[in-house]
């Protein structure tokens, strides 16, 4: 495989950040050109960036093993969001990076052909990437993901509820509004057979625990189809390696024998 390290400064972000990608060798394409492969937009935690993957999880055997491209983009601890400051982060992940790929690498996989997923922080931007712009993916996963902003409130004093103040406005405001997982769910019952094959998955002995399962019962009782699974494990990388193993088997089936 290919790992390339890609710094820009996207017109959405208007600050450098690096994007990792991992592409097949030429060798081991078979025939299939990139610009027809199947592509991952693997997205970070909260306490990471683009690299996180590549360095604690078999992403790039996985990659290898299915002849995937793997995108891995940086977004710093925004949530994926369109923040107050000016920095579009989810116009970058779901508009301008599928751009630039295309303008690059000549990447324009179809619907078909596009995966989602990502771990803590990372599961609630690629969740919303997908329930907010369906037509993209066809499947979408998150791993611990923060699925009910309620945690950001849950613990008195905690300091980080400053931060997330900047990022969200008045926090006793998140439920019911544009940034709330709830809504997105009501807006996608709209079109429930447009919707991506969703794929949720948590630790039991983490602290995010109860989230992942409200999220997969929120689903269940809209009509909205997701895979729900839950092992032992805590909110770490030893749980995320093993998680995105299971979610490409669902997804493409299992791994090719090499």
């Amino acid at each position: 495989m290919a790992l390339l390290r890609i710094d820009h400064t996207p017109e959405t972000v208007k600050v450098n950040l690096p994007l990792n990608i991992i592409l097949p060798d030429p060798g081991q394409m078979q025939g299939i050109p990139v610009a027809q492969r199947k592509v991952l937009y693997l997205l970070h935690g909260l306490s990471d960036d683009g690299s996180a993957w590549q360095r604690y999880s078999s992403i790039e055997t996985l990659a290898n093993a299915y002849g995937l491209v793997v995108v891995m983009p940086s977004a710093g601890r925004s949530f994926y969001m369109d923040q107050p400051n000016g920095q579009q982060y989810f116009s970058y992940l779901t508009e301008e990076l599928p751009q630039y790929l295309n303008d690059v690498f000549g990447l324009t996989p179809r619907r078909e052909d596009t995966l989602i997923a990502g771990n803590s922080m990372g599961g609630y931007g690629a969740i919303k990437a997908a329930l907010l712009f369906p037509e993209r993916y066809a499947w979408a996963a998150s791993f611990s993901g923060v699925l009910s902003l309620a945690v950001l409130t849950a613990i008195p004093n905690d300091p980080r509820q400053a931060e997330f103040a900047l990022l969200f406005g008045d926090l006793d405001q998140l439920a019911g509004s544009e940034h709330d997982p709830a809504v997105w769910l009501q807006r996608a019952t709209q079109n429930p057979d447009r919707l991506p094959q969703l794929f949720i998955s948590v630790g039991r002995q983490e602290d995010l625990y109860p989230l992942s399962g409200q999220f997969h019962a929120a689903c269940q009782s809209l009509g909205i189809q997701s895979t729900y699974h839950e092992e032992d494990g805590e909110h770490d990388w030893f749980l995320w390696a093993r998680l995105i193993r299971l979610y490409l088997e669902a997804c493409l089936g299992p791994i090719p024998a090499a």
